[in-house]
C-alpha cells in the first residue's frame, strides 16, 4: 500500500496554526523588494523592452512584487485594515498591468515572427547541384523562369518570371553548354552538370538530360500551391505584424513612462514604503490563523479546475482549441476565459503558500508542480493572445490574399499551441492530484 506523504504546499499539512506575523513578514519582504526594484529601475533609465538587461530585470521584479502584494491583500483581506487594503490592492493591480503591456507586446511579436519562420518552407536551392531544378519551385517551372540555379539566386527561385507566365510566352532558349538550368521551348526544364563537355563532342550518355515536368512532391506536408502562398505572404505578414505590434509596444512604453511619473504612482510608492516598515493588521489578526484563508484560496482553484474540460484536453490533437476559430467575431475565444481565470487563481494559491512560510525564499514555490502548471497556463495565455493578434492583423483592409492566407495559417498554429498548453496543464494537474491522493 502506497504511503501518503505530506504535501509541503498543503496549508492543512502543518499541525501548528500560522499566526498573522508570518503574513506581516511576507508583506514587508515584498514591499522591500518593490522599493529595491523601483530604485534599480530609476537608476537604469526607466527601461524599455530591448534596452539594458538590468532595466528589464528591474521592471520584471517590480511587477512581481506588486502582484504578490496585491494577491496577498486579496486572499488575507479579513486580517488587514479593510480601508487600507481596498485602496492599495487595485492600485497595485493597475501598476502591474501597465508595466506588463510593453513586455507582452514584444514577446508576442517575437513569438509570431518565430512561428512564421518555422512555418515558411525553405526556398533557396542548393548551390552545389543543378539537378534540383526538377525538384525545385513548381511556380518557376510553370512560369518558364530562367532561374540561375548554379548561383542560387533567391529572387529568381521565389518569384520566377511572372510576366512570362502571365502572357504564356516561353522564354528564349539558351546555349546548351552554359552552367545554368534552362527551360526549353516546350516548357520542359533541362539541366546540365558543371564541367560537362559540349553535346556535339560528348557521347550519347553525356547529352543534356531532359527532365519531365515535375509533379507535386508526394511527401510534402502541404500542397505546393499552399506552401507557395505561405512563402509569398510570410514576409508581408511578418512586416504587417511588426508594424502593428511595434506601434502597440511604443504606445505601451509611453503609457508606462507616464504612469511612473504620475502622482498616482507616487502615492502607491509611498504606501508601499510605509508597508515595508508597518503592516496595518486588523484587531482580529492577533489570534487569527492564516491556514483557513489559504485553504479557501485553494478550494477556489480546485473548483475552477474542476469546471475545465480536462477530459477533452487530455487527448492530444482534439481540435477543441480550434472551435470557432474561423468566426468573424473579433472578440476573444470564450473558451479561453476559464483557463485564464484558473491561471489567476493558481497564482493566488502560490502566493498564499509563500505567505504561510513567512516570506522565506519568496517567489519559489515549495511544490515544483505548481510552478510547472503555472508555466503551462502562461504559455496558454501567450498563445491565445498571439492568435488574437494574428486574427486582428488578418482583418486589416486591402491586404493581399497571400498575406491573409499566411496570417490564417499562423492563427491556426497558435491555436494548436493553445491546445498543447492545455494538454500539458492537464497532465501536470492530474499527476499532482494523483500524488496528493
Amino acid at each position: 500500500m502506497a504511503q501518503r506523504h505530506l504535501d509541503p504546499t498543503d496549508p492543512t499539512a502543518a499541525a501548528a496554526p500560522v499566526p498573522a506575523d508570518a503574513l506581516a513578514a511576507y508583506l514587508r519582504s515584498q514591499a522591500t523588494e518593490f522599493l529595491r526594484a523601483l530604485r534599480q529601475h530609476q537608476e537604469t533609465g526607466g527601461g524599455a523592452t530591448g534596452g539594458p538587461a538590468e532595466s528589464v530585470d528591474a521592471a520584471r521584479a517590480l511587477r512581481r512584487s506588486a502582484r504578490r502584494i496585491s494577491g496577498s491583500l486579496h486572499t488575507f483581506r479579513p486580517l488587514l485594515d479593510e480601508t487600507w487594503a481596498e485602496e492599495l490592492r487595485p492600485e497595485l493591480a493597475w501598476l502591474s498591468g501597465t508595466l506588463a503591456l510593453e513586455h507582452a507586446c514584444q514577446s508576442r511579436l517575437d513569438r509570431l515572427l518565430q512561428a512564421l519562420n518555422r512555418l515558411s518552407p525553405r526556398t533557396e536551392p542548393p548551390t552545389d547541384t543543378l539537378v534540383d531544378v526538377a525538384a525545385g519551385s513548381r511556380a518557376d517551372v510553370a512560369a518558364g523562369s530562367r532561374a540561375d540555379v548554379a548561383a542560387g539566386s533567391r529572387a529568381d527561385v521565389a518569384a520566377g518570371s511572372r510576366a512570362a507566365g502571365a502572357m504564356g510566352v516561353p522564354p528564349a532558349p539558351e546555349p546548351v553548354g552554359g552552367a545554368r538550368g534552362r527551360v526549353g521551348a516546350g516548357g520542359t526544364p533541362c539541366s546540365k552538370s558543371l564541367g560537362e563537355a559540349p553535346a556535339t563532342a560528348a557521347p550519347a550518355a553525356a547529352a543534356p538530360r531532359t527532365v519531365p515536368h515535375p509533379a507535386p512532391p508526394a511527401r510534402s506536408p502541404a500542397p505546393p500551391e499552399a506552401r507557395g502562398n505561405l512563402t509569398v505572404g510570410a514576409a508581408k505578414a511578418g512586416a504587417l505584424l511588426d508594424r502593428q505590434l511595434t506601434l502597440a509596444r511604443t504606445r505601451a512604453h509611453s503609457t508606462a513612462l507616464q504612469a511612473l511619473g504620475s502622482a498616482r504612482f507616487h502615492a502607491v510608492a509611498d504606501k508601499v514604503a510605509v508597508l515595508a516598515s508597518d503592516v496595518p493588521l486588523a484587531p482580529a489578526a492577533q489570534t487569527a490563523d492564516l491556514r483557513p484563508l489559504a485553504v479557501a484560496a485553494e478550494e477556489r482553484l480546485t473548483d475552477a479546475v474542476a469546471a475545465l474540460p480536462l477530459v477533452t484536453a487530455g487527448h492530444p490533437y482534439n481540435a477543441e482549441a480550434l472551435v470557432h476559430g474561423l468566426s468573424p467575431d473579433p472578440a476573444p475565444h470564450p473558451q479561453d476565459a476559464p483557463w485564464h481565470q484558473v491561471r489567476l487563481l493558481l497564482r493566488l494559491h502560490r502566493y498564499a503558500c509563500e505567505a504561510l512560510r513567512g516570506g522565506e525564499t519568496p517567489g519559489i514555490p515549495v511544490d515544483a508542480r505548481l510552478l510547472t502548471a503555472g508555466q503551462a497556463l502562461n504559455r496558454h495565455r501567450e498563445a491565445s493572445e498571439a492568435a488574437a493578434a494574428a486574427a486582428a492583423a488578418a482583418r486589416t483592409p486591402r491586404i493581399a490574399p497571400a498575406t491573409a492566407y499566411a496570417l490564417g495559417v499562423l492563427h491556426a498554429d497558435q491555436r494548436h499551441e493553445v491546445e498543447a498548453a492545455r494538454f500539458a496543464f492537464q497532465q501536470c494537474w492530474q499527476q499532482r492530484t494523483a500524488t496528493a491522493g
